[in-house]
């Protein structure tokens, strides 16, 4: 495939986050799957490269700086990256360069001249060099965590560096041979298949020397790896072009939903059009549609969203009723007088809040719920009802009961009799990870852990209504600030929850703004799904690149000499 043929067809992709990405994986592909090369050039350059290995390995057996290699190693076709079928041969990682653990702890590190590599994507600074030279840098430590195989990214780093003692440095030891630059954009390119697929550990995943030593590094002529950096210079330039663009967008978003969060009433309508009609063609990214889902929730809770109606009845009436209700309540010790008083601050405050809206603590509007008071595990042996907790959470509203553990319906019936659950009830995190609300789960029977908390809307409260609102990133925010940090895992207490603050329109309203926001939120669903389909169409277009990107030619198998079917 001629390069200037692949940008044309690469540009099919379209202005995706990855889209620079995956073509530099496919610039990669090519060169390892000897499609950069001239036909008459191949058979040549593999041969003098394993020539040169060979010399190499054995002088650097000779000096001492290299074990004997008393096992060769042949690769077979499922430890190779897809579609890369070896017309030059692969050897280990290890058998072309020198792989070192770095040397200093990064949290006892002192600033100074020289950088420190780390894992984040900045450099730190330190006061000592580790290494002088060019490498790429692997991490050796996962970046999800939590039992989890990942790496976010990988380095290149020339001259004297200082070196994080849970990352590893490779240096080629032949740089003019194979190029550091080569391996790191190699190993960047599959970083998934041939770094992460060999991460191993329960709690603390990781890499170990050995097993990047291992990774099967394709012999590309240097001919070859200088058109690679060739390229990826102009996928900077591209990715370049393409930084631009987004912060070009970003501002147009940013501008569009700042009228919309400070509304002015008299453009109100026409700036919520505007703003409904551009965001579909400048909206690429999940995050930017997020912005939208956030202003949404804004306006609604701000009286912004849905009008006014002077006939409606006023929330202070509404409020009356309430009060009544929870008194009796409190009479029937179903709940108790909130400890803390409730003080209304300016900031809890929505700007142009309407007159006949009222704000008040959650506890006022709802009866929040610790469903597992005791905080203790319920006995497992014999249950047959699942114990629900947010490892179930699926999506934004969903649950996943298939990973519960089961405990006994005597916990159950106790569990039920102490909460009352009841459709319109809302299940809130308050462990971990905060929030999250949604509605119970449609399910007969289950429980609650404690990681729990479950708000029930008392009468005259919409439920889905209060969904939203707590489902609001200041609410989040809020209650967060209000989390026990002393604990193992940040906590959220019953407490602080019945103070959230909560701005409560006329009944009538209530259900006109719900409306307004189901009828927005779907708008936001069909742009998330038309995302998904362009992302979907534009994984399906490389995956066509990429298989008649790495198409065997008749001349390839001719270039591949006999010795390159095994090499350590």
């Amino acid at each position: 495939m001629i390069t200037a043929n692949l940008i044309d067809g690469f540009k099919l992709l379209g202005d995706a986050p990855k889209t620079v990405l995956q073509l530099r994986k496919l610039i990669v592909a090519l060169a390892a799957a000897g499609k950069l090369t001239p036909k008459t050039q191949g058979k040549a350059d593999s041969i003098f490269m394993l020539e040169m290995i060979d010399e190499l390995k054995l002088a650097l057996v000779q000096s001492g700086k290299r074990r004997t290699q008393n096992v060769d190693i042949e690769f077979s076709a499922d430890a190779l990256p897809a579609g890369l079928s070896s017309p030059y041969g692969f050897v280990r990682l290890g058998s072309v360069a020198r792989i070192e653990k770095g040397l200093t702890g990064i949290k006892r590190a002192k600033p100074g001249p020289y950088p420190l590599v780390v894992t984040a994507e900045d450099r730190a600074s330190c006061d000592h060099f580790d290494f002088d030279g060019t490498g790429a840098i692997v991490p050796l430590v996962s970046s999800a965590g939590h039992g989890k195989a990942s790496l976010q990214r990988l380095h290149f780093q020339k001259g004297k560096f200082a070196l994080g003692s849970i990352l590893a440095a490779v240096f080629p030891h032949a740089p003019e041979l194979i190029s550091a630059r080569f391996l790191f954009e190699y190993l960047t390119a599959f970083k998934e298949e041939l770094l992460v697929s060999q991460m191993i550990g329960t709690a603390n995943v990781s890499l170990s020397i050995s097993r990047i030593s291992d990774v099967p590094v394709p012999l590309v002529p240097p001919s070859v790896q200088c058109k690679v950096d060739e390229l990826m210079a102009l996928c900077d330039r591209l990715e370049m072009a393409r930084t631009k663009r987004e912060a070009t967008r970003d501002r147009l978003t940013a501008a569009s939903l700042a009228r919309l969060n400070t509304p002015d009433s008299e453009t109100f309508e026409d700036d919520v059009r505007f703003a409904l009609g551009i965001l579909p063609a400048i909206t690429i990214r999940a995050e930017q549609i997020a912005q939208l889902r956030h202003t949404i929730l804004n306006l609604a809770v701000s009286g912004k969203l849905a009008s006014q109606d002077p006939n409606d009845e006023p929330a202070s009436e509404l409020l009356k009723r309430i009060a009544t209700e929870r008194a009796r309540l409190v009479a029937d010790r179903r709940i108790r007088v909130p400890k803390i008083p409730f003080f209304v601050n300016d900031t809890d405050i929505p700007a142009g809040l309407p007159q006949n809206w009222e704000m008040l603590p959650l506890s006022d509007v709802a009866l929040v719920s610790d469903p597992n008071p005791s905080h203790r595990y319920p006995p497992y042996d014999g249950g047959t009802v699942p114990i629900l907790s947010t490892q179930e959470f699926e999506g934004l509203d969903g649950w996943n009961p298939s990973t519960a553990k089961l405990v006994r319906a005597e916990f159950y019936e106790s569990q039920n009799d102490l909460c009352r659950f009841s459709k319109g009830d809302i299940v809130f995190a308050r462990k971990g990870r905060l929030g999250l609300p949604r509605f119970l789960p449609p399910l007969k029977r289950f429980t609650f852990s404690h990681t729990i908390f479950v708000i029930k809307p008392v009468a005259g409260i919409l439920p889905s209504f209060l969904l939203w609102t707590l489902r609001r990133i200041e609410a989040v925010k809020w209650l967060t600030k209000e989390m026990n940090q002393n604990t193992g895992v940040p906590t959220l207490g019953k407490d602080k929850t019945e103070r959230l603050p909560i701005a409560l329109p006329p009944f009538a309203e209530q259900v006109r703004i719900v409306a307004k926001i189901e009828e927005l939120m779907a708008l936001c669903d069909r742009l998330e799904a038309s995302l998904a389909v362009g992302y979907d169409t534009r994984a399906r277009l490389l995956d066509a690149l990429l298989r008649e990107a790495l198409r065997p030619s008749d001349y390839l198998a001719a270039a591949q000499p006999e010795k390159v079917a095994s090499h350590g």
